[in-house]
């Protein structure tokens, strides 16, 4: 059941964010191997694996959690990347925390922003 789990979670981590997540499970190999595997089984082997929302829904929601937790910013450039590799134009990202304003704050929203203006130049640039 763990190996369905993991390989489940590890095409859809491929699927979702292409090497990018991958590269964070192996940066967690040498430090806490058990954390990239509970990353890999449960947020994505049974989390993203469920029926009822798209990836893009997924990423979208992830976006708004991340953003509203604050302090996730590293976390937050990752799913970005991801929200722009399934589909997700730049607009709706920001647009996404444009909406959090009245909940989150200001503070939290302007550091999302600034989030996606680096991962977009990255992308612009490469």
């Amino acid at each position: 059941m763990e190996t369905i789990r993991f390989e489940r979670g590890m095409e859809l981590l491929k699927t979702i964010d292409g090497d990018g997540g991958e590269a964070v499970i192996r940066s967690l190999e040498g430090l806490a191997p058990d954390l990239g595997r509970y990353i890999v089984e449960f947020a994505f082997g049974d989390i993203y694996a469920r029926e009822g929302l798209t990836l893009r829904d997924r990423e979208l929601i992830t976006l708004a959690s991340l953003l509203t937790a604050g302090g996730c910013e590293p976390q937050l450039e990752v799913h970005i990347r991801a929200a722009l590799h399934v589909g997700v134009p730049p607009e709706t990202v920001l647009e996404t925390f444009l909406q959090c304003a009245p909940y989150t704050g200001f503070p939290r929203v302007l550091n999302a922003v600034f989030a996606a203006g680096r991962v977009l130049a990255e992308a612009q640039s490469s």
